[in-house]
Formats: structure tokens, sequence, C-alpha cells
């Protein structure tokens, strides 16, 4: 494919994993400040319903939680669907929104997700997997990827991986646990060499994911592994400096939870900041909760201020609470 950015990226590729309610807009272009020039190499977005952002009714809804800026490219469109119409409508979407790439999430363990056949459903269905991939392609014109587990029962790598493989998608990014072991058990490394034995020398590019903590064990590991690349997530929450090895002291990481915050509201809920990017509330302001535990930590009287912080509604909020404990030192 001519078009297919990643095989010009300059080696590891290190990206930011797509995580629902996480690395939304406002926090990516969080981490496209503070990380950059340094990484990541691609930003994903979080998974989008593919037959949502067909429906008239959820169209402009999902649109927006697809926004994003050109400090954010190379960036991929992650969607899910069981339908490959869906598929291949969603995906012309959004090559026409400007995305790099469309990833195609099979590795959700989520039950509802679930329920509609997708994500980790998608392992139970390969032949389903290849149309969906093939539909994104054709739909698209853009490089097609796909995240995955290396099972939904038990490990499935001899059986499941070819089956995407023979797809020819542009890039595979594994995450080494299998469905039923969620995250409660460490990432099966240990399986890398297995699953990079399968892809072989196909052409498609291979990134690992689970259990990554920090730059310096993503570069570890593509070394130890001989893989191309890492995807790195719950080592993001509250370190949107992960990827530049930045250390930040307390006050810049108290400083930057404002920022976040007010960037959450802006683009989520216009109405508070009579901003008229967007027409509407999108998100509720207690998303930021989980961002509020994981910024604010490990220092004196974070106990406190955590507490304070979670019984916020409103950015205002949060810059007063924030800005009155640094005034007290």
């Amino acid at each position: 494919m001519s078009n297919n950015f990643w095989q010009a990226l300059k080696k590891p590729i290190l990206v930011l994993a797509p995580m629902a309610d996480v690395t939304d807009a406002a926090f990516r272009q969080v981490i496209a400040k503070y990380s950059r020039p340094a990484g990541p190499t691609v930003f994903f977005t979080e998974f989008t319903s593919a037959d949502g952002l067909c429906h008239p009714s959820g169209h402009e809804k999902l649109l927006r939680e697809l926004y994003f800026v050109p400090e954010e490219k190379p960036i991929v469109a992650q969607l899910f669907s069981s339908r490959p119409e869906k598929m291949y409508e969603a995906s012309k979407m959004v090559a026409e929104l400007g995305f790099d790439g469309v990833d195609i999430n099979m590795g959700c363990p989520d039950k509802n997700i679930e329920k509609q056949g997708c994500g980790a459903a998608m392992i139970k269905n390969p032949n389903l997997a290849q149309e969906l991939i093939k539909a994104a392609q054709e739909g698209s014109g853009l490089p097609v990827s796909v995240k995955t587990r290396i099972g939904y029962n038990k490990v499935e790598i001899d059986t499941w991986i070819p089956k995407i493989i023979e797809a020819k998608p542009a890039l595979l990014t594994v995450h080494l646990r299998t469905r039923k072991e969620m995250s409660l058990v460490p990432a099966h490394w240990e399986l890398m060499p297995e699953v990079k034995k399968v892809v072989g020398d196909s052409g498609v590019l291979l990134l690992g994911n689970g259990d990554v903590t920090d730059v310096a064990d993503a570069k570890a590991k593509v070394a130890e592994y001989g893989i191309d690349g890492v995807m790195l997530g719950r080592a993001i929450y509250g370190n949107p400096w992960l990827f530049s090895e930045h250390v930040p002291t307390i006050t810049e990481r108290l400083n930057v939870l404002v920022e976040h915050s007010e960037l959450f509201a802006k683009l989520f809920r216009p109405g508070e900041t009579n901003d008229k990017l967007f027409n509407g509330h999108t998100k509720s302001f207690a998303i930021m909760k989980k961002h509020f535990k994981a910024y604010v930590n490990d220092f004196s009287h974070a106990h406190d201020l955590r507490a304070k912080l979670m019984e916020t509604e409103s950015a205002d909020q949060v810059r007063a609470l924030v800005a009155d404990f640094l005034n007290r030192g």
C-alpha cells in the first residue's frame, strides 16, 4: 500500500494505547504537548463504534470523540464492529476526516462489546475478522492495523494469529494475555517469540503490549524480542511526560492536571466554558476523576487534595483547589 505511513517510521515504534475514557482528545493533546518530539511515534483514538458512526443519532457525538489536532499526527482511529458493511462505511469517513490509519479492536474484553460480536469475541470468529479487515482496507484506502490478544479462553497463537496475518494488515499489536485472563495476570512476554514466528516474513509490523512500565522498558523489550515496537497503556496515567522521560515536579504535575481538566471541559463540557467548538455535553466530568487519582499521589498531603478533587464537578473548581494547595506550600 503506497500510503502505508507505518513503513516509513523510525524504529522502535512506540505508540500510545487506545483506552476508553482515558486517551480522549483532551488527554492526547496534553500528551502531545509534554511528550513530543520524543514520542509517542503514533497516537490512537479511543475505540469508536463503526455502527454508531454510521447511525444518524450517534454520528455527531462520535465525530466529536474522533476530534484531533495536527500536533497528534500521525494518528490512527480505532474502530470496532461485527458488520463489514459498517466497517467499510465508517473507515471511509475516517479517511475523509484526515486520519492516517484505521485500527480494528479485536481484543476488548468488555461484555457489552462482546455481546455485539466485537472486541475479543472476534477471536472466536476468524473468518469474520478477515472480512472486517478487508472492508476497512477497501473503505478507507489507509493502512489498516489490528489490536488483539493471544487467545480467548486459552492461548491460540498458532490458530488465531495466522488468520489475521492472512488478511495482510499493515501492523499487528498483540496484548500478551488471553481474554479470560483480562489484566489479572502478568503479560506473557515469554510467548512473544511464538507470535513473531507466526508473523514471520509477512511484511506485517509487530508491536507488543502489556505491563510495559516506561520507555526504557519498551526499548528493552524491542531489543530482546526483535519486534518493531511497543504499545504503552496504563503507564501513561498521570504522566503525560512518559515518552519524553522528563520527571515532573509536584507543581508541574498539578498545573498540568488543571490544564488537562480545562481542556476536557472545553472539548466535552462546552456549556461550562462558553466555548463553541462543540455544542452540547458529550462526556461526564466524572471521567476526570481517574486522572485525579493518577496525578495526585506520592507527595505530602496528596490524599487530602485528592479527596477534595474527587468532589469537584467543574474545571473551575479544580483550578481553585490546586491554586489554594500550591499557595499554602
